[in-house]
């Protein structure tokens, strides 16, 4: 299952940090952000739940870039 998210982000390296953070998060399978239309695009595990996996994703985004945020 693959889900698109609005998100705010400062600048194109943040972007890139949030991007290796969401891939990281277990349940995630792949992760692309695009600065230039602030969206990640998230494909999930089998069987993951995306509200739970986004909720970590969102905690390790925060870690490597405190002021960004993820519309979920």
């Amino acid at each position: 299952m693959e889900k698109t998210y609005k998100i705010d982000v400062d600048c194109a390296n943040c972007a890139n940090k949030m991007e290796e953070a969401a891939r990281n998060t277990s349940g995630v399978k792949e992760a692309t952000v695009n600065f230039m239309t602030l969206k990640m695009i998230v494909e999930f595990e089998e069987g993951a739940d995306a509200g739970k996996v986004m909720q970590e994703v969102l905690k390790n985004c925060k870690k490597v870039e405190d002021d960004c945020e993820i519309f979920l």
